[in-house]
């Protein structure tokens, strides 16, 4: 494995408190972000914003105002993350696709790429930049700019099931599964347009359980079982 882009969701940080950040469970995700690259692993990093806001359930606001609300929690995820990572001793570079004032760097596929060469690891922010674009939609749309070789999905759930486990005890677990299948079977492991966008660039997704011990390494190095989506 040569490079991966690890998407997180912003709840994921909160932890327990469901809101803002929790400081450990911030450092244990760092420190396995820094047990990856130092293993030889290229890494960038997609927050989403949810810890913060959630601009679709708001009715009182135009829909673009409150997209680009989501897409500034997104730049405060990671920034307070990368600043988590250096903490581990990393290097960290935070690309938007908008100007943001000193906080960050303008996204450029080249800087990226050799912020991850140089043993950084490149967060993405903001994106895609457009409202109606969520989250999962930047990190397909990051994956495939850089390059990288597979998608590491961190979730509330350990994999793809066929309907949500926590309303449904029977659902139905794949241990692996297609994007055409995915898309025709509406499951909701990324949105549609993601999902489409993963098809057509055969770009794979692995999906874990971010709250197990030590989830990000031992997804990557095989030694637990996740839900893998084949880009094809």
């Amino acid at each position: 494995m040569r490079r991966i882009l690890l998407k997180l969701s912003g709840e994921a940080l909160a932890g327990d408190k469901k809101h803002g950040f929790d400081e450990e469970t911030v450092r244990k995700v760092a420190a396995q972000i820094a047990e990856v690259v130092k293993g030889g692993v290229q890494v960038g990093v997609v927050i989403g914003g949810g810890n913060f806001w959630r601009g679709r359930t708001s009715e009182n606001m135009d829909r673009t105002k409150a997209d680009q609300i989501g897409m500034l929690a997104t730049v405060m995820n990671c920034i307070y993350v990368s600043e988590m990572c250096r903490a581990e001793g990393l290097q960290t570079a935070v690309f938007t696709p908008f100007a943001c004032g000193s906080f960050n760097k303008l996204f450029s596929k080249d800087e990226a790429v050799a912020c991850m060469e140089e043993g950084g690891v490149a967060f993405f922010a903001g994106g895609t930049g457009h409202p109606y674009f969520s989250t999962d939609t930047g990190v397909l749309l990051r994956a495939i700019e850089v390059e990288a070789d597979v998608i590491l999905l961190a979730k509330s759930i350990d994999g793809v099931y066929d309907d949500d486990p926590a309303k449904n005890p029977a659902a139905k677990k794949y241990d692996e599964v297609s994007i055409d299948e995915v898309i025709a079977r509406n499951l909701q492991v990324v949105d549609m347009t993601a999902s489409i966008l993963a098809r057509d660039n055969h770009m794979p997704m692995w999906v874990f359980g971010l709250n197990e011990e030590n989830s990000i390494v031992n997804t990557l190095n095989g030694s637990r079982l996740r839900g893998r989506m084949r880009g094809i």
